[in-house]
């Protein structure tokens, strides 16, 4: 202990350890600048008209086809949401991930705790109102006056389920001053609009 008491005093060791952090600074710094003009440069070569397949692949209701696989909202504590725009409790997801239609507990396209801006209290909910047919004008609506920040996120985008996960979750639109929601009842929006501002 003393004697790295006594080395640390050197002039020299202090030199030596403040270079070795300007040099990994500096390292740090060019590699990021590096990335992000790669980033860039992807995303300027990306086509400029990406379009999003709006149109749902299969349909478990309606379909006889056999369904391999769906994507859900996955985090979930107690309710899941399929790509079709079911909402389930996980304990009626089946096997292969789509939410169990017989099953009591699930109800397609459902609006349950969303408001008219289209800002609701509960994730899931908000991705299957999302994922209503007739959202379609509303999304495409967004994805065209996109503000260069959220165009890199949607640029990424694939498909109409991909639109309302990354859509619905809380983003800087949903705070006010970096830490507190606008609306903590309704901070999962789908809409255009930011959630209202409640008065503190």
């Amino acid at each position: 202990m003393m004697v790295l008491r006594r080395l640390l005093r050197k002039r020299w060791v202090l030199g030596v350890v403040f270079g070795l952090s300007l040099i990994y600074f500096l390292t740090s710094t060019l590699k990021q600048e590096e990335r992000t003009m790669r980033d860039r440069t992807l995303l300027e070569v990306r086509d400029s008209d990406h379009r999003i397949p709006w149109k749902v692949r299969f349909n478990l209701g309606n379909s006889s086809r056999q369904i391999t696989q769906c994507r859900n909202s996955i985090q979930g504590k107690t309710l899941i949401t399929d790509e079709l725009g079911y909402v389930c409790e996980r304990k009626d997801l089946l096997v292969n991930s789509c939410c169990n239609v017989n099953a009591p507990s699930s109800r397609q396209y459902i609006c349950k705790s969303c408001l008219a801006n289209g800002c609701c209290s509960i994730y899931e909910y908000c991705v299957s109102c999302c994922l209503q047919p007739d959202k379609q004008p509303l999304l495409e609506h967004f994805l065209n006056r996109a503000a260069e920040g959220f165009q890199n996120l949607f640029t990424a985008v694939e498909d109409h389920f991909e639109l309302c996960l990354a859509k619905c979750r809380t983003s800087s639109q949903s705070v006010q001053h970096e830490n507190t929601y606008r609306n903590p009842q309704a901070k999962y929006c789908y809409g255009e609009s930011p959630p209202e501002l409640l008065p503190v």
